[in-house]
């Protein structure tokens, strides 16, 4: 007879924190969100811990190069998505491993013969007023000039005026060339007045930018996520087809961990790719698996040697897994009882398996709740496809900013790898949908209020770091009515547009 479990499958929405008593040092500024990444042996330390508990998703969507670097400014880890060629995947790696902070690979870049209209389409694209105009159009094409919002006047202009005749040419550009310091660059910019400072080589070929804005932003990111040799941490998804060529690419590339990005992670193709990976590398090389919603997917993994273990099917915002298959699990039932298969293998085995709560985030409170749960960072997607920094253009949809946001088990991905389970190279059916997500801006202010929440969350409840958060917290289930009494309720509510003009 088939396994019946005693208890509903349940979801972060059905939880509540009990407050506790909170100390006068209990406060956001002594809250540590540090948090371990990969498994260690009891009595010693993770060799990569991040400092804040979210790391993003391995999506098109969501993680490349741009948003690894911007999340390990925060203290995050991004995993830049396998679905594409192994070699754009190590190159988007190694982007991260040699970016210089403060030096920014220009992305808005256009030809001189190119028109105003091409400016105004690429602003409102990329939200960026600086756009380099080089020979070719590329980031590092011979720089030819400068388009900023004071060259043209939208209003005044005809939209086909070459660029040619209002950017500011090469010869009146102030730049520096390749091999100055931060410290000489930022110098020149506070000099002479300038927003952005272009940096040249010895053949006048764009190599990055310095921007005043940065350097405001580069003090005042004390978590930045660095390894031995200061550069950002950054990881990696892998599939179980082509490990043997994939992993090699990235760890010539300097991939810090790596995740096996799986919609279901129990089972063989996922043992054999951690044994390969152990054969080759020893524990060198780290390596998450996953995805699992139960004691024995937990065991599993764990016993092949993961590095860390992902937990959910089904609960993330664009997957249908779960109505297409009619598999999963409530995203904190699964958590709880992962949680607990990892605290009864440290006690067999003295050794510590971090878990990841992957899906099933759909408020801020949700993350503390995950955290409180057992969960030792989050893996989010929606989240931070919202963002400046997410790979995907900025629209206007019925009068709103939106960003494009897709499963990996969508038509549009094509991630067949992810949801393999032998026979042919291909999708056989969707499980993932195609979708908008509401314009949120830059990650940093994102990032920053998400966290803060948390950490009031924690000291209402008397925590001041993950560890005993996890170990004390008080959980109440809640009823439909307190739900709905948890919300503003029996008042009309004034609109927010009027209060936005007052």
């Amino acid at each position: 007879m088939a396994h019946f479990f005693d208890e509903p499958s349940r979801t972060f929405n059905e939880y509540l924190l009990v407050p506790g008593y909170s100390s006068k040092e209990c406060t956001l500024e002594n809250v540590d969100l540090s948090t371990p990444i990969v498994k260690f042996k009891k009595g010693e330390e993770s060799e990569i811990k991040a400092r804040i508990p979210m790391v993003s998703a391995v999506m098109q969507s969501v993680s490349d190069n741009n948003m690894a670097v911007a999340l390990a400014k925060e203290g995050g880890i991004s995993f830049i998505f396998g679905s594409q060629p192994i070699e754009k995947q190590a190159e988007m790696v190694r982007k991260v491993k040699s970016y210089k902070a403060g030096f920014v690979t220009s992305d808005s870049n256009l030809r001189p013969d190119q028109t105003m209209a091409d400016v105004l389409e690429l602003k409102k694209r990329k939200g960026h007023s600086t756009i380099a105009i080089t020979d070719d159009g590329t980031s590092d094409g011979k720089i030819l000039g400068i388009v900023t919002g004071r060259d043209y006047r939208p209003s005044r202009m005809d939209p086909d005026t070459p660029i040619s005749e209002f950017m500011t040419p090469f010869e009146k550009l102030i730049y520096a060339e390749e091999g100055v310091t931060l410290s000489e660059a930022n110098d020149i910019l506070w000099g002479h007045k300038l927003n952005a400072l272009p940096i040249i080589d010895k053949n006048q070929r764009l190599t990055h930018f310095v921007f005043r804005k940065d350097y405001d932003n580069h003090k005042s990111n004390p978590n930045e996520l660095l390894d031995r040799h200061k550069r950002y941490i950054v990881g990696a998804g892998i599939n179980t087809r082509d490990y043997e060529e994939r992993v090699p690419a990235l760890v010539n590339a300097g991939v810090d961990v790596m995740c096996i990005d799986s919609s279901e992670g129990f089972t063989e193709w996922q043992s054999d790719t951690i044994a390969w990976i152990r054969e080759k590398y020893g524990d060198g090389v780290k390596i998450g698996a996953g995805n699992v919603v139960d004691r024995d997917g937990f065991f599993f993994l764990a016993e092949a040697g993961a590095d860390f273990v992902k937990v959910g099917i089904g609960g993330g915002s664009i997957c249908i897994t779960r109505e297409q298959k009619g598999i999963g699990r409530g995203q904190a039932s699964a958590v709880i009882e992962v949680a607990a298969a990892r605290d009864e293998y440290f006690e067999k085995t003295g050794v510590y398996v971090p878990i990841c709560s992957d899906g099933g985030i759909v408020y801020d409170y949700h993350m503390t709740l995950a955290l409180a749960m057992g969960a030792d960072f989050l893996m989010l997607g929606r989240y931070f496809a919202r963002f400046d920094e997410s790979p995907t253009a900025r629209l206007v949809v019925n009068g709103n900013y939106v960003k494009e946001y897709w499963g990996e088990g969508s038509n549009r991905a094509r991630n067949w790898q992810r949801y393999d389970m032998g026979g042919d190279a291909k999708m056989k059916f969707e499980e993932g949908v195609d979708s908008y997500v509401p314009y949120a801006g830059p990650l940093s202010d994102n990032v920053k209020l998400s966290l803060n929440k948390v950490k009031a969350t924690m000291c209402n409840c008397g925590f001041m770091d993950l560890e005993s958060l996890r170990n004390g917290a008080k959980i109440t289930l809640v009823s439909a009515t307190s739900i709905v009494e948890g919300g503003a309720h029996d008042v009309i509510l004034k609109d927010s547009s009027q209060n936005s003009l007052r």
